[in-house]
């Protein structure tokens, strides 16, 4: 497997977790994903910056989040900036007994010298049905 194939898989992997760790309420599992100086904008437009701000947020969010289905992401297209910044664009559908309805991240992540990969700067942005 080339290196570039190996990134792939293993960004695929950082957005299996967010789905895991989203289900599961893993507020420290989710946290993990973040790099020290992370950006993250919620789907409703609340600006986050450094970890401490993602982690407070989370960790007094996630916890009570309710919802009557589950949640799915898929990361649909990769792009690299360079060989260690990707640009993700993920799939997110949350399937209700009310129906789908569907969000539409974008995830700037970075290769760490030790060769994980982390969410460094995201957008995560609602889709509406018009």
């Amino acid at each position: 497997m080339n290196s570039e194939t190996a990134d792939i898989k293993a960004i695929e992997q950082v957005v299996a977790t967010v789905e895991r760790t989203q289900r599961s309420k893993d507020v420290e599992g989710f946290l993990a994903l973040f790099h020290p100086e992370a950006l993250w904008t919620t789907a409703h437009g609340k600006v986050l910056i450094g970890f401490d701000a993602i982690a407070e947020f989370t960790r007094a969010v996630l916890p009570n989040a309710s919802w009557d289905g589950e949640v799915t992401y898929e990361a649909v297209h990769t792009r690299f900036l360079r060989p260690d910044v990707a640009a993700v664009k993920v799939r997110q559908v949350y399937h209700s007994a009310a129906g789908d309805t569907e969000g539409a991240p974008l995830y700037v992540m970075t290769k760490q010298e030790d060769g994980n990969w982390l969410l460094h700067a995201c957008q995560n942005t609602e889709v509406r049905v018009d």
